[in-house]
């Protein structure tokens, strides 16, 4: 798995996703860091630093 594996969408283009699909069928990751991620985020979304993103690839589901 690599950058290219991964999708950058706007914040309305997410809003609409979240619509038409169900929590549990997609994976929502957050890159910031984990004081940011305490202060607020979106329900679901599964926090990895992006210093760490690579490193824990092998934990994230690949079918979503």
């Amino acid at each position: 798995m690599n950058a290219m594996d991964f999708e950058n969408i706007s914040a309305e283009a997410f809003r609409q996703y979240q619509k038409d699909h169900r929590e549990r069928d997609y994976l929502l990751v957050d890159v910031r860091q984990p004081e940011e991620y305490i202060t607020g985020h979106i329900p679901g979304s599964k926090l990895v630093p992006l210093d760490d993103l690579e490193s824990n690839l092998g934990d994230l589901p690949l079918e979503k």
